[in-house]
């Protein structure tokens, strides 16, 4: 791994209205954290799910901007899985470093906050700096980046990461992709990683005790998430895999098919 990258730090599913797709994966027993209001350069919002070490991040546009031009484009598609986030220790020396193995299309870092409401009823303020990489650096068609927490209880508050259907963490992103070995190359390239097979998922782990992303034509995560091939995207992010002690049959919501495991 780059030694300013820890391991997967979170998934972003965008969606086109917020609260509406907060309330669909409510329903699915997840404890939302309050609506989330980005920079005003950022022109996005979000609603959070914590878990232990990652999370998973429903992001929408506020206001049009610069910065959110390619969600806005991803979102003009479908909704789903548009991006996974690295934990980075250090988003200046990291985004330094892959310029200098020749990524010259690195964006950032970039730096932003929004204001957190607690459950005490005082609020603070969440602080980030992420690190894009090239948007044409998207291993089996899903962008990666790198966040930088400057604030982490903020993020990670206790009362957020207890959730009805037992939820504890990301196990798998998985990518749907015709290519799986090559698109497994790409990012293990990307984050100096390496890959691994299971079964027909080509994988990539992103740090010890994190997620791994794995990636697999769509008719296989369709198998595996129990829907339609129709359902899922042909090239992107198409599913989760999620721990929990009390597994449950998979869904699909905003365009994601969440599979839970014990």
């Amino acid at each position: 791994m780059l030694d300013t990258l820890i391991g997967l730090d979170h998934l972003v599913v965008a969606v086109r209205d917020l609260d509406a797709a907060a309330a669909e994966w409510a329903a699915l027993g997840f404890t939302m954290s309050p609506r989330g209001l980005h920079s005003a350069h950022m022109g996005s919002g979000n609603y959070t799910m914590m878990f232990g070490e990652d999370y998973l991040e429903l992001l929408g546009v506020v206001n049009p901007t610069p910065h959110n031009e390619a969600l806005r484009g991803f979102l003009a598609g479908r909704e789903g899985m548009e991006r996974a986030a690295f934990t980075t220790t250090d988003a200046e020396k990291g985004a330094a470093a892959l310029r200098a193995k020749g990524l010259t299309g690195t964006n950032g870092p970039v730096h932003f906050g929004r204001p957190v409401p607690l459950p005490d009823g005082t609020e603070t303020e969440a602080r980030f700096s992420v690190f894009h990489y090239p948007r044409d650096e998207a291993p089996g068609g899903m962008r990666i980046f790198a966040c930088q927490h400057h604030t982490r209880p903020a993020v990670w508050v206790p009362q957020l990461q207890r959730h009805a259907n037992g939820v504890t963490g990301i196990r798998r992103a998985l990518v749907a992709t015709e290519t799986p070995g090559t698109a497994a190359a790409h990012l293990a390239r990307l984050i100096e990683g390496s890959v691994t097979q299971d079964g027909d998922v080509r994988v990539v782990e992103t740090g010890p005790n994190r997620a791994s992303i794995g990636f697999a034509p769509r008719a296989i995560i369709a198998a595996l998430a129990r829907c339609a091939e129709a359902a899922l995207p042909v090239e992107g992010g198409a599913a989760m895999i999620l721990s929990t002690p009390t597994p449950r049959p998979p869904v699909l919501v905003t365009g994601t098919a969440v599979i839970f495991e014990g």
